[in-house]
């Protein structure tokens, strides 16, 4: 999902192959439905699936093969209808209580969908769309001092934590227990997550502080560091408040006995990693060249080098 991505060729191959996995894995589904009380339950909650697969089977499963064979307009139709059945389940589910694991299995299609979508449109997908506009790669301003660039900075903290580690996963975690999809977890994930979460914390902030005071900017694209900054966490992994919010998301997860919310870190990273790092890497190599070739030769992205 980078933004040199797969040879369009062998991305176009790829999306033909998912329409047909989607499309065999829906006639199965289809087939359990009518078969399985259980799994007619459990995904489609009272509504009545003979209904239900009128305009489904069509739109989803043909509609699916049909574009296994490259036909666009049938990879759109299969991707649009996938997106509002998610939507539409999610909604019903959230008042009934009901067909919880349908809107898991229909969100998930939606996305991979939408990825498989654009292979077969573009033979890529277009993540330089991410960091457009107000998330466009800027330096920050050299004006600033860095106590006004360590104070934005730790605004930003308390701004984007208590967005993605508290608001966000209590709407999952609620939406969870709506569906009941949750699963138990042992006794030991809370004290471990809490563990977790403060070390991660410390991490992220001594990062912060660590590209603020040094690099001459904040954490945010529009007003990254004017320098390339090797000191403290970053000596050790290259990206670090990264490392330590995903961390952060996983603990929260386990806090709160959520495996939703450990998949929403696992899906964040996924998407930092595959859509967002490959160009904010590119941009760092335009401003700084070979020291920055050096670093990232050096020093590994994920797994600290000591």
């Amino acid at each position: 999902m980078s933004s040199e991505g797969p040879a369009p060729s062998r991305a176009h191959g790829w999306g033909r192959i998912y329409f047909a996995v989607q499309a065999v894995a829906g006639l199965a589904w289809w087939v359990g439905v009518f078969l399985s009380p259980a799994i007619r339950e459990a995904t489609l909650g009272r509504l009545d699936p003979v209904s239900v697969a009128a305009f489904d089977i069509p739109l989803f499963v043909i509609a699916s093969g049909v574009a296994a064979f490259g036909v666009r307009a049938a990879a759109v139709v299969a991707t649009g209808w996938t997106g509002l059945v998610a939507v539409a389940l999610a909604v019903y589910a959230t008042i009934t209580t009901e067909a919880g694991w349908g809107v898991l299995i229909m969100f998930a299609a939606a996305a991979c969908s939408v990825v498989a979508l654009f292979f077969v449109v573009q033979g890529r997908v277009p993540t330089e769309l991410i960091v457009r506009g107000p998330f466009a790669f800027r330096p920050a301003p050299t004006r600033r001092g860095t106590a006004a660039n360590v104070g934005s900075t730790m605004g930003q903290l308390i701004l984007f934590w208590g967005f993605f580690l508290v608001v966000l996963p209590s709407v999952i975690w609620w939406l969870e227990q709506r569906w009941g999809v949750s699963l138990l977890f042992p006794s030991a994930a809370a004290p471990v997550g809490f563990v977790v979460l403060l070390l991660a914390s410390s991490l992220g902030i001594a990062s912060a502080v660590t590209m603020s005071s040094i690099g001459g900017g904040t954490p945010l694209p529009s007003a990254m560091p004017n320098r390339l900054v090797i000191a403290g966490p970053y000596r050790w992994v290259r990206n670090p408040m990264a490392v330590a919010g995903i961390s952060q998301g996983a603990a929260v997860g386990l806090v709160l006995g959520s495996w939703l919310v450990v998949a929403y870190a696992v899906a964040g990273s996924l998407l930092w990693n595959y859509a967002v790092r490959p160009h904010e890497e590119a941009d760092l190599e335009r401003r700084f060249g070979a020291e920055f070739q050096q670093y990232r030769g050096s020093v590994r992205c994920w797994i600290p080098h000591w």
